[in-house]
């Protein structure tokens, strides 16, 4: 086995991954190729049958496995996708899997992982976050004498992985490429993809996207070494590492030029905004280089611009939530607690007055205390433009009516909405 991550490593990687991987297309995006006066192009890594790039490092990994490895069988911890690429792995190479993952896992993707592993996957749930089941599968595969398969800090799996910024490099042929936005889990993809397009291209400026409050990689750099995030936000849970590795920080770290944090809000509007444009369904990892576009857009004016779309595995079940998050973050959606004096006509009288016309109530909860002249509601207000904001609050001012801002930053807000 290899011990290190090269372009060789790299291209060995894709002869091992020939028929059984998709070498998936680069899409150019006329709208953001517009809309930034560039030329953007998606690497559609959701086409993938696993419908993430993880299939790569899993399959290289376990290619390699000796006979003596084989039979004893594997372990591996993930979220969802590494878990589906060992699953897929597992079936095809006839080898016995016994995968952890997070109790919080969503069902659509704990139901594909058996979907891909079949009579070779077991699956065990174990621990609130991806870290608590890394932890618990390390043990377990060293107890029953398993081979553990991580998820990104392993040569091999790396240099798997590294096989999308091979295809990108064959892709584009003899064009350019400016600017290569990866997203960035626990380092595997941006390490692999990232040392062959670098080596390749050395001109290219490397983007590391990460969501902020899953921002391991940034954190470790700025600390100058492997360092554990103190809080973890799984709300973009196939970029939810609360440490990244040993190996892929040690790759990254000369690679990556600069990064990019995204909140979660822009996450869930980039997503939607690419659902009704260009009909990709992505989950929150997949679309973060996108939504960091952005930030850059006064650099990459004029450049050839790839984006990785790392993974489509996405719970419909979720679509609520995202909706929610992405028009409170568009400033379209704002919640408030409003004292109404308990009498008839007080709600009509809020409606007609404080409202503007098209403004509409899309949450309203109020219980009556009957020995009190005044009563909270829960209002939550849907604007049409966030412009209107500031002329709702000028009129409830006006009218002297009591009202708190509920903001998401509040305590309060993530326990009423």
């Amino acid at each position: 086995m290899t011990n290190f991550v090269t372009v060789d490593s790299i291209d060995e990687a894709s002869r091992k991954l020939s028929g059984v991987v998709k070498t998936t297309p680069l899409q150019y995006c006329q709208r953001l190729s517009e809309k930034y006066n560039s030329k953007i192009y998606f690497k559609r890594e959701d086409l993938q049958k696993v419908r993430s790039y993880k299939i790569r490092g899993a399959y290289n990994l376990m290619s390699s496995l000796v006979n003596g490895e084989m039979k004893n069988g594997v372990v591996c911890a993930s979220a969802g996708n590494h878990a589906q690429g060992v699953a897929l792995s597992s079936a095809k190479l006839k080898i016995k899997a016994v995968i952890f993952m997070p109790n919080v896992t969503q069902l659509q993707k704990i139901n594909k992982v058996k979907s891909f592993g079949k009579e070779y996957v077991e699956i065990k749930l174990i621990g609130g976050t991806f870290d608590e089941s890394n932890t618990a599968a390390k043990k377990f595969a060293l107890e029953n004498d398993k081979m553990f398969i991580p998820p990104f800090d392993d040569y091999q799996v790396i240099s798997g992985q590294g096989t999308v910024g091979k295809e990108i490099y064959e892709q584009l042929g003899g064009e350019n490429l400016g600017y290569f936005f990866c997203p960035i889990g626990g380092g595997g993809l941006v390490s692999g993809a990232g040392t062959y397009l670098k080596t390749k291209l050395p001109h290219m400026k490397l983007i590391g996207v990460e969501p902020e409050g899953a921002a391991g990689m940034y954190y470790s750099v700025c600390k100058g070494k492997v360092t554990s995030l103190p809080i973890l936000d799984t709300f973009v849970d196939g970029a939810a590492v609360k440490t990244v590795g040993e190996k892929t920080f040690n790759i990254a770290k000369n690679l990556i030029d600069k990064f990019a944090l995204i909140a979660n809000g822009a996450v869930c509007t980039t997503m939607i905004e690419l659902y009704q444009n260009e009909g990709i369904i992505t989950e929150p990892a997949g679309i973060l280089s996108i939504a960091a576009l952005d930030e850059f857009a006064k650099e990459i004016k004029g450049k050839t611009i790839v984006c990785v779309i790392s993974g489509g595995n996405n719970d419909i079940l979720r679509y609520p939530e995202i909706m929610e998050k992405s028009l409170v973050y568009q400033g379209l959606k704002h919640y408030f607690l409003v004292q109404f004096t308990q009498k008839p006509g007080a709600l009509k009288q809020f409606v007609s007055s404080a409202l503007n016309p098209t403004d509409d109530i899309v949450r309203f909860e109020y219980i009556k205390k009957t020995s009190r002249e005044m009563g909270p509601a829960l209002v939550g207000v849907e604007l049409v433009k966030k412009e209107d904001y500031p002329k709702l609050l000028d009129k409830m001012n006006k009218l002297g009516i009591s009202y708190t801002i509920i903001n998401d930053s509040d305590v309060l807000f993530h326990y009423l909405v």
